[in-house]
């Protein structure tokens, strides 16, 4: 019984030993891309002329530098690094996929391709495998990763050499990014003039003009939300009247260093303290709360990692109505934000007109 039964493993086993050499054993001329996973979405990495990658770790890790590209390696300055959902490859050409993740336990996976691998933190795993036919191509997180994992998903969009060549040209490179600096809070005063008229002065925010107080957010969002109102990502629904008044108000600022000066003044100025005008329970809005402090912090404060903004200090009234709008789809519903999209079910979640009530109440207390 034990020679039957070792024989029976052996010849079930010897088949799936023989595809697995295969399938870790990478052709010598694989292209290379590294995946970056963190909660909860994915970002890519190519190397530029000289065909490497530089070197990365996780203390050189930030908002500027989210790969954690090291600043004494110059093979990663033409590095391509690519903020966004979607992988681009080639037709034909094998590609080794490098996996790497920046906070949990990520599963990187392919279904049409038939591939997937863990991402383990503080080390690289990798899968490798050759795209046949151009099309796009769903990718999923496989690992229970947080409470937005149902969100981390992409695609692979496979296309002709000639125009994936052609995109990948045109993509900036780690030391184009880094040379474009931060932004001058002396500028960002003086171009913000024209957004004063709706925000205030010191942009405290105006509710009879519907426009929220903006001192003291974070740069890195308000440059997000600033690039969005002018690719038309937000502003552009039908039934978003106060977006679609701030999208020409954006495109005065005409370059990403305008952005940048104006985000960075915006952050530097003191938030004011705002009156109430909800009076739901704290305590009743502090366990609703619960499913939102995984991305925006136990104090509301915000997580850069997560591209999470503060919601501490923002008024009441300008929450609601983002809320609504979450839960309408009217914001969210774009596929370039990818982080809206996020928080659409979450928003959901919210039940009713009381629990929002209650919630706001809690995050008013903070």
């Amino acid at each position: 019984l034990t020679g039957i039964t070792t024989v029976g493993i052996v010849a079930m086993l010897a088949p799936g030993l023989f595809v697995w050499a295969d399938f870790v054993d990478v052709p010598e001329e694989a292209d290379v891309v590294e995946v970056f996973g963190e909660q909860w979405q994915w970002s890519y990495r190519f190397p530029g002329a000289d065909g490497e990658l530089g070197e990365v770790h996780a203390r050189f890790m930030s908002a500027e530098n989210p790969f954690g590209m090291s600043p004494n390696d110059p093979l990663g300055a033409d590095d391509i690094l690519i903020r966004g959902e979607n992988l681009r490859l080639p037709l034909d050409r094998p590609v080794k996929v490098l996996l790497r993740s920046r906070d949990v336990l990520h599963n990187f996976a392919i279904p049409q391709f038939r591939v997937k691998m863990d991402m383990v933190p503080g080390t690289v795993s990798y899968i490798w495998f050759t795209p046949t036919r151009t099309g796009s191509f769903d990718v999923m997180c496989m690992e229970l990763c947080g409470v937005a994992h149902y969100a981390m998903r992409g695609n692979v969009l496979v296309e002709e050499e000639e125009d994936f060549n052609q995109w990948l040209a045109g993509q900036p490179t780690w030391a184009e990014i880094e040379g474009e600096g931060k932004g001058d809070p002396v500028a960002g005063k003086a171009q913000f003039e024209i957004c004063s008229s709706c925000h205030g002065a010191n942009a405290e925010g105006n509710r009879d003009m519907h426009a929220p107080q903006l001192a003291g957010l974070q740069a890195w969002y308000l440059q997000r939300q600033l690039q969005h109102y002018k690719q038309g990502v937000r502003g552009a629904h039908e039934a978003d009247t106060y977006g679609q008044q701030m999208a020409p108000m954006a495109s005065v600022l005409g370059s990403k260093k305008a952005v940048r000066d104006v985000s960075a003044w915006l952050a530097s100025l003191p938030a004011t303290q705002l009156a109430a005008t909800v009076s739901g329970d704290p305590r009743q809005g502090a366990a609703h709360y619960n499913s939102c402090d995984a991305c925006h912090g136990s104090q509301a404060q915000g997580n850069e990692a997560l591209q999470a903004p503060s919601l501490a200090g923002l008024q009441d009234w300008y929450i609601r109505q983002q809320l609504e709008n979450f839960r309408k789809g009217i914001r969210g519903g774009h596929s370039g934000d990818r982080y809206g999209q996020q928080m659409v079910l979450m928003a959901r979640s919210v039940q009713n007109e009381q629990s929002i009530e209650d919630l706001l109440s809690y995050l008013n207390t903070l």
